[in-house]
């Protein structure tokens, strides 16, 4: 087992927990296989080999082709590899269905994008509904941590999709064109009609905070509590707390060589 829960309560609509990482076979495992692939956009990268690949080169083509494919500049950044990691937490435990990696939107390798971290649908049954949410990391020793407060901490963050129509028009804007004629047209259908049906209230919202300090429930409880007095069923929220055994700006490593940074 790679995670251990620390604590877990639930309050309307919301529920908080904190999840401790193991160091450990199963860490590692985790880190480079699911996270690896967020992180680094493995997908999209051997879409982008194949293809080019199949084209017609010459000798010097195929040493030039080479020579780009291996240019590609690594993520190393804290808070990207915090992303990658709630990203594959959230599609292996939580079934979350993230059908686009934002890493391709990004023109330039050490850019950020505007916008929710978390797109997707969540599986219920036989159906989905739309998934959106925003990834925080910190190392500040105080509990909560900074980033759980004001107009740009996670709590504020996550009402503004909850209830920010022209947030929320933004990014099924942005969702379609990268999910239609693909496997996930169907989900995104599936889930609008749930959210327009239910009176724009059926949607999941996470909330990912990834930490390297000791486990305390009080990370999330009092937001939770906040959120919980001003969403309403059918939403659901969920506030997760991840515990690192070794500082966040060792994650990219982590990563890289599968845990024991």
């Amino acid at each position: 087992m790679s995670w251990q829960t620390a604590y877990q309560a639930t309050e309307g609509c919301v529920t908080w927990q904190g999840e401790c990482a193991q160091d450990g076979p199963a860490l590692g495992e985790f880190l480079q296989g699911p996270v690896a692939a967020r992180l680094n956009d493995a997908e999209g990268g051997k879409a982008l080999s194949e293809h080019l690949h199949g084209l017609s080169l010459t000798g010097m083509g195929q040493a030039a082709l080479q020579e780009v494919l291996a240019a590609e500049v690594p993520e190393m950044r804290d808070w990207a590899a915090g992303e990658a990691l709630a990203e594959a937490m959230l599609e292996t435990h939580h079934d979350v269905v993230l059908p686009w990696n934002t890493e391709r939107d990004k023109r330039n390798p050490f850019a950020s994008l505007p916008g929710a971290d978390i797109v997707g649908f969540q599986r219920e049954g036989g159906s989905h509904r739309l998934a959106l949410g925003e990834v925080k990391c910190s190392s500040e020793a105080k509990s909560p941590p900074q980033v759980m407060s004001g107009r740009s901490g996670m709590p504020h963050q996550l009402d503004t999709l909850a209830t920010n129509l022209g947030t929320i028009c933004q990014l099924l804007k942005w969702l379609l064109p990268r999910v239609k004629n693909t496997a996930h047209e169907l989900a995104f259908n599936a889930a609008c009609t749930r959210y327009f049906n239910s009176g724009l209230r059926d949607l999941a919202l996470f909330g990912i905070l990834v930490r390297d300090q000791t486990a305390q429930e009080s990370d999330l409880q009092a937001r939770g509590r906040q959120l919980a007095g001003s969403l309403q069923a059918p939403t659901r929220c969920r506030l997760i707390a991840l515990y690192l055994p070794w500082p966040i700006a060792q994650l990219p490593q982590a990563i890289a060589q599968g845990g024991a940074a």
